[in-house]
């Protein structure tokens, strides 16, 4: 017999303290190199979501990066004459507000989506298994609303009351004994009618 396994844990995501420094750093590394390494946001990207759109965008962006260099390396001087040299230019500089653009909206999106599964299956590893006929003691704490007031266990033969409309109380019910009392009631009056049937003989 093969059983399913185990569910493998969900892995909480990185500190936010480390996902701001590393968007920051990536982001700066990028700038100060006036676009010629933009392609290691889109490599970090792609590592970290591993999405096959990320790693063909990490692919065309190096390809824009490498083509905008070999345009402007065509130019002889420190200036630009050719539209070649412009094109390149364009193609760095473009590329690098493009780049930072989808880099910071994927990877939050990316985090942000990863932390509420995390969330979610802490959650529901914490929630104990409702045990049949037993009263469950409620959690202090409560998803949408936050910490409340713990509700005390109801018995079983306590009615649950509901708010809103009040609903009558059902009328008190006799323990088993009342089966025997009705029992000893019909032995009585038979031995009754027998005494009387005997008597009129």
């Amino acid at each position: 017999m093969q059983g399913h396994g185990q569910a493998q844990p969900v892995k909480p995501p990185p500190s936010t303290g480390l996902l701001v420094f590393l968007r920051v750093f990536f982001v700066v590394i990028s700038v100060c190199s006036f676009g010629l390494l933009g392609w290691t946001m889109m490599l970090r990207l792609a590592l970290v979501t591993r999405k096959s759109l990320d790693w063909g965008l990490f692919v065309a962006t190096l390809a824009a990066e490498i083509l905008g260099i070999v345009l402007l390396g065509t130019e002889g001087g420190e200036e630009i004459h050719t539209p070649g040299g412009w094109l390149g230019l364009a193609l760095l500089f473009g590329s690098l507000v493009v780049v930072i653009s989808y880099y910071l909206s994927a990877d939050i999106r990316h985090f942000h989506q990863l932390s509420y599964p995390a969330a979610g299956y802490a959650q529901h590893q914490q929630a104990p298994a409702p045990v049949y006929g037993y009263p469950q003691q409620q959690s202090p704490y409560n998803s949408a609303t936050g910490p409340h007031t713990p509700v005390p266990p109801v018995s079983p033969s306590t009615p649950i009351p509901q708010s809103g409309t009040p609903t009558p109380t059902p009328p008190p019910q006799r323990p088993a004994p009342a089966r025997i009392d009705q029992v000893r009631a019909e032995l009585d009056e038979l031995s009754d009618y027998l005494r009387k049937h005997e008597d009129g003989r």
